[in-house]
């Protein structure tokens, strides 16, 4: 089996919608594909109806915006209540956040590039979880920019003066929560020098303390030895490794199943679920 733990749609910062990434699954030879939007799960429904129509597993998931230590880290959620009062709360909060951040920066932006409100609405779904992603995308649109890699390096990053922060839940809370909604914790690439994101030991230990059940190993933005780290970190606490390809659709280079994760080890997440939330396998 070939199984892909970690991509995005329209719902958040991808470029396709649920039906097209699990389409795109099913012709990148995928037999099982996540669909895990940040911060929102609105597009389960969509993905699940496609999955079931062309017979390829689904894995409800979603990816939670974390900070500690002024240090931003994700934590993958499989199987989760979305009902869940407490992970719901949180959720809507850090939506919520994410919008107005992006008026913020967007304000500032428009001084020296001209990019309108109205340039980002164009470039996002309804109901969809807004991020720099979007913003980027309409500094192509408006030609300030030839891709989201040029717009992150110019202007989103955090170095700019651009930038602006947005509410992320403490990653120790974040384990707790997906666990109480009945969900597998899962942190993603943890030691990506690629994007400035290492997470320090002592906050994994602490996640892993907190019940934290499995860390995103195969991963393109973590080489060898960061790989090799996080390994060791799943031998040393018993965590379940996956590997995924974190795809965006034409937001980013990545491309479905470049990393994906064993069988053995989808079994055993799907084992340590406690909610109602299921995976769809035909």
């Amino acid at each position: 089996m070939r199984i892909d733990l970690h991509t995005h749609s329209l719902e958040s910062d991808g470029t396709q919608t649920p039906r097209d990434v699990v389409l795109s699954a099913r012709q990148a030879g995928l037999d099982v594909v996540a669909l895990t939007d940040h911060d929102t799960t609105g597009g389960w429904e969509q993905a699940l109806a496609t999955a079931r129509e062309i017979g390829i597993g689904f894995v409800p998931g979603i990816e939670i915006s974390c900070e500690i230590d002024h240090r931003s880290l994700h934590l993958l959620g499989y199987l989760i209540n979305p009902a869940d009062t407490g992970l719901a709360q949180e959720l809507t909060k850090a939506r919520d956040s994410r919008e107005s951040r992006a008026h913020r920066m967007v304000e500032r932006l428009s001084a020296d590039t001209g990019l309108q409100w109205a340039d980002v609405e164009k470039r996002v779904t309804a109901g969809a979880t807004i991020g720099r992603p979007h913003i980027a995308d309409a500094l192509v649109d408006i030609g300030r920019v030839c891709d989201r890699a040029e717009a992150f390096d110019k202007y989103l990053h955090p170095g700019t003066k651009y930038h602006v922060g947005h509410y992320a839940v403490d990653p120790v809370r974040g384990v707790e929560l997906v666990l109480a909604a009945g969900g597998v914790p899962v942190l993603a690439h943890p030691f990506s020098h690629v994007t400035g994101r290492v997470v320090a030991d002592s906050t994994v230990e602490a996640m892993v303390e907190a019940g934290l059940i499995g860390i995103e190993v195969d991963h393109r933005d973590q080489g060898e030895q960061a790989r090799a780290h996080a390994e060791q970190f799943a031998r040393r606490y018993g965590l379940i490794r996956t590997g995924s390809s974190d795809y965006h659709g034409a937001g980013k280079p990545n491309l479905l199943g470049e990393n994906t994760t064993a069988p053995d080890q989808f079994e055993q997440l799907v084992a340590r679920a406690t909610g109602a939330t299921q995976v769809f396998l035909p």
